[in-house]
């Protein structure tokens, strides 16, 4: 039988995370603690590493957003053209 996968909250990965980050203990007594394997403890502190500049950005509360990324409109107006290109085509 196979196990069911476990998902964890924001607030409990950013509580690992910090602790990860303090140093007070290993990646592997964090795990065992919370019963969980060390992987996602190291996986989880460089996520908090990763993203903690994102926090400061512009003195917004919210991560800035990557400036390569389209905007929702422009990629549902995209598609609205794409369909009715295919539509046209699918006609002749």
């Amino acid at each position: 039988m196979a196990r069911k996968k476990r998902s964890y909250t924001a607030s409990f990965k950013a509580q690992v995370a910090l602790a990860a980050l303090r140093g007070d203990s290993t990646a592997n007594e964090l795990a065992a603690r919370h019963q969980i394997h060390p992987t996602l403890v190291s996986n989880w502190k460089k996520a908090l590493l990763d993203g903690a500049p994102g926090l400061f950005a512009e003195g917004s509360g919210k991560p800035a957003k990557a400036a390569d990324q389209p905007e929702a409109a422009e990629l549902f107006e995209q598609i609205g053209r794409l369909k009715m290109e295919l539509e046209w085509l699918k006609k002749n």
